[in-house]
């Protein structure tokens, strides 16, 4: 395994809307991911909960100070635009 392989993370993300309890005609995005090597997975209830998951797994290297932070906001920035 060379050595961009060993760093690298895959993660499946699951989507769905659901019509909120007791509420007609409104929906919500519910969901998981699985970090694929670990196989760990958590129910999200917002699309903020995403990044969150995904930042335990990057562990920044010294030569790479900041990487968490960018992938971080990078994330965090997708979620509130993509399905705003």
């Amino acid at each position: 395994m060379d050595l961009l392989e060993s760093t690298a993370h895959s993660f499946i993300v699951k989507l769905w809307l659901e019509e909120a309890e007791g509420k007609s005609n409104q929906l919500t995005w519910h969901g998981y991911i699985t970090h694929v090597p670990s196989g760990t997975r958590r129910y999200v209830k917002t699309l903020a909960d995403i990044p969150d998951f995904i930042t335990q797994y990057i562990t920044a290297a010294p030569e790479q100070v900041g990487l968490k932070s960018r992938v971080s906001n990078w994330l965090k920035w997708l979620a509130l635009y993509s399905l705003g």
